[in-house]
């Protein structure tokens, strides 16, 4: 069943992958496990970038824009039903990665892109505020990010490398994934 032109996803979607997360053997070490992980990353950040080309191309309103992407939040953040807990605990960590994605495209949609600093300079303030304990603040910084990213800044994944393992480094892997779906137009085509 292929989503109508109206639909950006669906519950049945995103469903279909967890299914395929229960059945697999996951190992994050394993490539194709990682694969999967990434998939069902770049598949909702795909939906997300449509939503977002929909709305520069004057195909979607504003508020139509924001609504589809909560539509897309509430599927994707609700709770998981999995018993594995270490599988839910990765899906976990690929919906954390895509917070970041969702606040990104929710700010560029209401105010544009980012208007003073860089990709860089934007998760460097995030990742300071994240080492405060400040993770509102942090979270607004990665968003601003992202609104630079999906204004065609380039996300250099070494900035990652520097920080310390933390809700920052999963948000860049949301916003790289991000990056993927708005400068890939073979991506970001609807698949069918």
């Amino acid at each position: 069943m292929s989503n109508p032109p109206t639909e950006f996803y669906s519950e049945e979607r995103w469903q279909n992958w967890i299914d395929r997360i229960k059945d697999e053997d996951i190992d994050p070490e394993d490539e194709d496990s990682a694969r999967l992980l990434l998939n069902l990353q770049d598949d909702t950040a795909i939906a997300v970038a449509k939503i977002v080309a929909a709305y520069d191309d004057g195909e979607l309103g504003e508020e139509e824009a924001l609504s589809e992407i909560e539509d897309v939040r509430e599927i994707v953040l609700g709770e998981v039903d999995i018993e594995d807990e270490e599988k839910l605990i990765l899906v976990d960590g690929v919906q954390t990665s895509l917070v970041c994605v969702f606040f990104a495209a929710e700010e560029f949609i209401a105010s544009g892109p980012a208007e003073e600093g860089s990709v860089a300079d934007y998760l460097g303030a995030a990742a300071d505020a994240e080492a405060e304990e400040d993770l509102d603040a942090a979270l607004g910084y990665a968003a601003q990010a992202g609104t630079l990213i999906i204004d065609g800044e380039d996300l250099d994944m070494e900035i990652a490398e520097d920080l310390e393992y933390g809700l920052v480094t999963e948000w860049i892997n949301g916003l790289d994934s991000l990056q993927s779906a708005m400068s890939d137009p073979e991506v970001v085509e609807e698949d069918e």
